[in-house]
């Protein structure tokens, strides 16, 4: 269905040919995308990408590839374009997410061995507005016909996790406020501007984790976010790394942080002194240049705003910017998402600088956290988030994961205040996991 673009890496060999179809389906049958999501899947579990109720969900495997090393947006990216140019597509709806999708995740760094994979599932179920559709996929070996429609039906609810307990992970956080203390001070001598540090947090639990009951407790509580699941990594970012549809580009930066109270009153105090706040306002001004540098040569008539918004959470609240752009060219929404990361958000600035001193103070790898997370369609129109507030479910041992916090580093950082703000961004996934039945 698309071409490849020259100068571009040849597809890896693909497996036998996709047939897909998508048919309408009645808006009612799709109303809890979360809730048609069966059980299974192990480790991997269910995908996701659903926010206020609209998205998309998915389960089954009719294709997937993995990706590892530097090379792993570009490898994902040329197989992708070659599975889909050689698809058998029947769409009766037309809408951006219709037809085959691609759920993705990538590793934030080239040498983990996390990778980069790309999942194909058999059955994807999406929402948009009043529209509603069903897409079922297979290999065109293993179906003579296009697939038929599946059955889409409220699933059972999922199980509670039971005696869940946390540990800390590479770093105590005493340990941690010393990693942060430390680029603080190579930040005052001038040696980087601004590095994004993370924590980790390992759970583990009696029974193997359902998926399923993390994204609807998250659902419930971070409706503004995006609720994502690929290949066992599962989490609600609020930050949009880059949406492409039908020609439009765009990209919602946070950066810059303050934990709310709950007093309305207060609140709004806070919010006004996050606006004016000289540390927050130029951690938020490196995240906002990294993101329209990098979305420049592929867009025209970009719109980036003088000064950001402050966007509320349940947990926290940040300064926000929504960057736009037209595309001006055919690049995929996976391959903008690559040119955009790592953004100064995740990473900080200058890039190589900041990238060394993540590598050597963290003493953990970051694995998908902190990567791109998200969706393609055939015509390479997609959303892809950061993998932000979210934890990975171990593939070795499913009833045990990792949870990922971090924080953006600047010259006026105090290394108590950012324990604190990474906590804080830990409490959805912390949450979650002990919620209790609704």
């Amino acid at each position: 269905m698309t071409s490849l673009p020259a100068g571009r890496p040849a597809p890896p060999a693909a497996a036998a040919p996709l047939v897909a179809r998508t048919v309408p389906l009645d808006p009612a049958l799709a109303a809890d995308l979360l809730a048609v999501l069966p059980a299974g899947g192990g480790a991997t579990g269910p995908c996701s990408w659903v926010r206020r109720g609209e998205g998309l969900v998915g389960w089954g495997r009719a294709a997937s590839h993995v990706a590892v090393g530097p090379d792993r947006f570009a490898e994902l990216s040329s197989w992708w374009e070659g599975l889909v140019g050689s698809a058998v597509v029947r769409d009766e709806v037309d809408l951006p997410g219709t037809g085959p999708v691609a759920f993705g995740s990538v590793a934030y760094a080239d040498g983990s061995p996390s990778g980069g994979t790309l999942v194909v599932p058999s059955v994807v179920v999406g929402r948009r507005g009043d529209a509603a559709w069903l897409t079922t996929v297979s290999a065109e070996g293993a179906v003579a016909a296009v697939p038929g429609p599946a059955e889409v039906v409220r699933q059972a609810a999922p199980a509670r996790p039971l005696d869940v307990a946390f540990a800390d992970g590479a770093l105590s956080p005493a340990a941690w406020e010393g990693a942060v203390a430390d680029a603080v001070s190579r930040i005052t001598a001038g040696g980087l501007d601004k590095v994004v540090l993370a924590r980790d947090l390992e759970v583990s639990v009696r029974e193997p984790l359902d998926v399923r009951w993390l994204l609807h407790r998250l659902a419930e509580r971070y409706d503004t976010t995006w609720v994502f699941a690929v290949d066992g990594l599962v989490g609600a970012t609020p930050e949009l790394l880059v949406r492409r549809e039908k020609g439009l580009v765009t990209s919602r930066v946070l950066a810059g942080t303050i934990r709310p109270t709950g007093d309305d009153a207060h609140d709004l105090a806070l919010a006004a002194s996050l606006a004016r706040s000289s540390k927050d306002l130029e951690e938020h001004e490196y995240a906002v240049r990294s993101v329209a540098d990098a979305l420049a040569p592929h867009c025209s008539s970009m719109n980036v705003p003088e000064a950001p918004f402050v966007l509320h959470l349940s947990n926290v609240m940040h300064l926000a910017t929504d960057v736009a752009g037209v595309l001006v060219d055919d690049t995929s929404s996976l391959r903008l998402a690559a040119s955009l990361h790592p953004s100064a958000a995740v990473c900080g600035t200058p890039r190589a600088e900041a990238d060394a001193v993540i590598a050597e103070l963290e003493h953990m790898d970051r694995g998908r956290y902190a990567g791109p997370v998200g969706w393609i369609d055939a015509d390479g129109d997609g959303e892809w988030g950061i993998a932000l507030r979210c934890g990975a479910v171990s593939p070795d041992d499913p009833s045990r994961m990792r949870l990922f916090a971090g924080c953006g580093i600047v010259a006026g950082s105090e290394p108590a205040d950012e324990l604190a703000e990474s906590s804080a961004k830990l409490v959805p996934m912390r949450d979650a996991l002990t919620a209790d039945a609704p």
